[in-house]
């Protein structure tokens, strides 16, 4: 069952841009020992050319590690940052995540990203 979760909130953030694809991949959920209620998750988010995120929020810690290409993020009330491979980011769990995207227009981008949630919480809820 939260396979099935974490798969439907994966599609929705994947499918979110009309034309544009976004890759991502599940790597690993553990619940993590010493910190009742509380799961650590793994993913891969890969870019199409182009792609961008809808508005949204996690409600969980998010720590981004860029792989390959360049992404734009910005949080409510912070400024945009571009950031290349080995470069990263951290989101709060009250955090509105306002851009998400490829830098470029031309090459895919791809991050690893690690969550520390609430097990009963989505990986991804749309803000409009």
């Amino acid at each position: 069952m939260k396979r099935l979760l974490l798969a439907a909130a994966l599609a929705s953030l994947a499918t979110a841009g009309a034309a544009q694809t976004t890759k991502v991949t599940p790597l690993l959920s553990r619940d993590l020992t010493g910190l009742a209620g509380k799961e650590g998750t793994m993913i891969t988010v890969e870019y199409a050319p182009g792609a961008t995120d809808p508005i949204h929020r996690h409600d969980a810690h998010v720590f981004v590690y860029v792989l390959e290409g360049a992404v734009v993020m910005q949080v409510e009330g912070g400024a945009p940052v571009t950031l290349q491979p080995g470069q990263t980011f951290y989101e709060a769990p009250n955090d509105v995540h306002l851009v998400g995207r490829n830098a470029s227009q031309t090459a895919t981008a791809k991050f690893l990203v690690f969550f520390v949630k609430d097990k009963d919480k989505p990986i991804l809820t749309p803000v409009r």
